[in-house]
């Protein structure tokens, strides 16, 4: 039976949430639900991660059903083990982005210096936009980030997410990732191919 381990992103990205047919999260995760009981696997959360959801979109009455279907369950993190080199290379790709964020933060500086103060404010912007991608985009950066890749390793699991960081990182730890926007389609491709009941 096939464990998917599901990120916030499946819920609040509308470029995946969109897939299940509906343009409001709450209508989506209505349909998501209808095809999970029915597709005969198993679908996890981490409980940080369904916390991070439930800050951006109100469940209410359909929190229950979303419980029902989706198990909340962290990571055992005191008795998995990872392979210690995957600490080396995230700890080298953390230094390299920490020197690429203050190469971009000496760059705008200096043009800044040669600024008057109503062009500051647009180069502080740009500032911020080009640290943030040098230091966020492409890795794990959240706890919440870190409870899927270790729960999907713990199960077996199959990493449903639309973060970039999160996928390339399963990946190296050679956890399985789909694409999500193929979620729907996969979902409904295994209530098509499941056996009838005996």
């Amino acid at each position: 039976m096939e464990n998917f381990v599901i990120d916030t992103s499946v819920f609040t990205n509308p470029d995946i949430y969109t897939t299940f047919g509906e343009r409001d999260q709450l209508g989506a995760i209505e349909n998501f639900i209808h095809l999970a009981i029915h597709s005969g696997a198993n679908f996890y959360m981490p409980s940080s991660a369904y916390e991070e959801m439930q800050k951006m979109v109100d469940l209410g009455r359909m929190s229950s059903e979303f419980e029902m279907v989706v198990r909340i369950r962290s990571p055992r993190k005191h008795s998995i083990m990872i392979p210690s080199e995957i600490l080396y290379e995230l700890i080298e790709e953390i230094r390299h982005r920490i020197n690429k964020g203050l190469r971009i933060a000496e760059e705008h500086a200096k043009e800044a210096g040669k600024m008057t103060s109503e062009d500051l404010g647009k180069v502080i912007n740009r500032l911020r936009e080009k640290y943030r991608e040098a230091l966020r985009q492409g890795i794990i950066d959240s706890k919440e980030d870190v409870d899927v890749l270790l729960l999907a390793y713990e199960l077996d699991g199959t990493v449903v997410t639309g973060d970039e960081g999160l996928r390339k990182w399963a990946d190296k730890v050679g956890i399985k990732i789909i694409d999500p926007r193929n979620f729907r389609g996969i979902l409904e491709n295994l209530i098509k191919h499941k056996s009838p009941a005996k």
